[in-house]
């Protein structure tokens, strides 16, 4: 399953199958953009993403995927 995000022609997927929600991107974002739901990660506030891809870097299972990265 991979949940996509979007906001401002800002596009995010999350591949919950490959997602451990050790919260890797969460630490990684400057922007808040990223919350844990039931051991996932989830990114409800794509709005603030600023397009750095901190989080695409910073996933260690390689479950994101961003329009901007």
């Amino acid at each position: 399953m991979c949940p996509k995000y979007e906001a401002d022609g800002k596009v995010l997927e999350i591949d919950h199958d490959k997602c451990d929600g050790d919260s890797a991107c969460a630490d990684a974002c400057p922007s808040n953009v990223f919350e844990l739901v039931n051991g996932k990660s989830t990114a409800p506030n794509i709005a603030e993403c600023t397009e750095c891809c901190a989080c695409v870097s910073g996933c260690p299972k390689e479950a994101i995927k961003h329009s901007s990265c």
